[in-house]
């Protein structure tokens, strides 16, 4: 239908089946569009949501917002590209399942896959779906080809990536539209920040008090001592805890090599199965579960170990398998055949399984964005608005020395509103150890 995002009648302000930050968004991307957008001539927005808030429905009511002729969403990968994809059509839509517009007219949705899709395809849609990898290289037919004004709206989905060259290089192809950009966290891996204004924000407090997700604590372990060889001049040392910290934050060999000890692996293990056991037994659930993060394949390996040495069941995904063994694992852990699974930045954005309650950090992250890509696994609610129910908790468990706590301190150049909204995000519990062998003592 042409001009579907203009001329059908939507439901979306007074829409009891959407959740507040969806309609607040939604208000607030109205009030750029008629406003900042339209008199000042700035095209580009930030949403900052927390996982498992209704992101994918705030995407798909975006181009009402702007009443949009024909819109782009860019996805960072094939997964979430499919899943927005079914967000849109009109069989299995947002729209049909939050009873947004009346009668059988929806916007029509069209994917850019491969060389399934023709023109005459884009010409006809009110929306068109891909990820970011479709769009690329210098020869791509479809930079090539679309005029410059072929969409007014464009929609990033892991907002935080629009600072790399493929995505500013498609920002400039279509210099007329307007870019929104959503994210969990405006910040990227390497640091940058996501460019546009943040013009809203829904706090992980807002989050949690409303039951959009687990409610979060931090299990933070603590050594009294610590020994370490000094990589400068190889001799052992023994630290207290204040070093300890101290040294995580500041020396990247030391924080290497306490995610890499055997000791500190142990520890982690440890006190990640007393919390998922804990867990277990106060929900009677024992369908709960242990996503940990490892620093490379043959870390994963060993984690996967030291799981199974307890008899707990372990396994890991990883680039270097191929799609068919890391999709078995998948299924094993969706058919609740896994305690533990690991992986190394394999299951960030778009992965989705509620019953994943314990993250244990075994790598090391050196900034704020993909710790909280990371942590995201387990803040998806099993049970939907629900507040207080004991089901919806999740942990983080980490060692002391890790500099996973330094990561709150990155948002330094940011604004207070949104120091504050990270600063929510894990509430620590210290795990104090005499020495690191009474670990299994205290959580026998």
């Amino acid at each position: 239908m042409p001009n579907a995002f203009e001329l059908l009648k939507n439901n979306i302000e007074e829409n009891s089946k959407l959740r507040e930050p969806q309609i607040e968004a939604y208000r607030a991307l109205k009030e750029f569009y008629q406003g900042d957008f339209k008199t000042n001539h700035e095209r580009e927005v930030g949403i900052v949501l927390p996982v498992g808030c209704g992101k994918s429905g705030c995407i798909t009511i975006t181009p009402f917002a702007f009443k949009s002729k024909r819109a782009l969403v860019i996805a960072p990968g094939l997964s979430i590209a499919k899943q927005l994809l079914k967000d849109f059509n009109p069989s299995t839509s947002f729209y049909k399942k939050c009873s947004l517009l009346e009668g059988n007219e929806f916007p029509e949705p069209v994917e850019i896959r491969g060389k399934l899709t023709n023109r005459g395809d884009l010409d006809a849609s009110d929306v068109v779906i891909t990820n970011i990898q479709q769009l690329q290289g210098l020869d791509n037919r479809w930079m090539e080809s679309l005029p410059i004004d072929f969409f007014d709206v464009i929609i990033f989905d892991e907002g935080h990536h629009s600072v790399a060259e493929t995505w500013v290089t498609l920002k400039n192809k279509f210099p007329e539209a307007a870019i929104v950009n959503y994210s969990a966290t405006p910040e990227r891996a390497d640091g940058q920040i996501m460019t546009g204004k943040v013009i809203y924000t829904f706090s992980v407090q807002s989050a949690i008090k409303k039951g959009y997700v687990k409610e979060l604590t931090a299990t933070r372990l603590n050594p009294t001592t610590l020994k370490y060889v000094r990589k400068k001049d190889g001799q052992e040392v023994e630290v207290l805890l204040d070093e300890v910290i101290k040294l995580g934050e500041t020396d990247a060999d030391f924080r290497r090599s306490i995610v890499t000890s055997k000791e500190s692996l142990d520890i982690i293990v440890n006190a990640s199965i007393h919390e998922l056991e804990q867990l277990r037994e106060t929900t009677s659930n024992k369908k709960l579960k242990i996503i940990a993060s490892a620093l490379n394949y043959d870390h994963c390996i060993q984690i996967v170990q030291a799981y199974r040495e307890r008899d707990y069941s372990a396994d890991y995904v990883h680039s270097k398998e191929n799609s068919q063994k890391n999709d078995k694992v998948l299924q094993k852990l969706n058919n609740h055949e896994l305690d533990v699974i690991v992986q190394v930045r394999k299951l960030i954005e778009g992965f989705d399984h509620p019953f994943l309650s314990v993250a244990a950090v075994f790598s090391v992250f050196s900034s704020l964005s993909p710790f909280v890509q990371f942590v995201g696994r387990i803040m998806r609610v099993i049970e939907q608005d629900s507040p207080r129910s004991k089901i919806n908790q999740g942990i983080v468990v980490y060692h002391a020395g890790s500099n996973i706590a330094k990561r709150w301190d990155d948002f330094k150049d940011f604004s207070v509103a949104d120091k504050e909204y990270f600063d929510q995000l894990l509430p620590e519990n210290d795990f104090v150890l005499d020495n690191p062998t009474d670990m299994e003592r205290v959580l026998s």
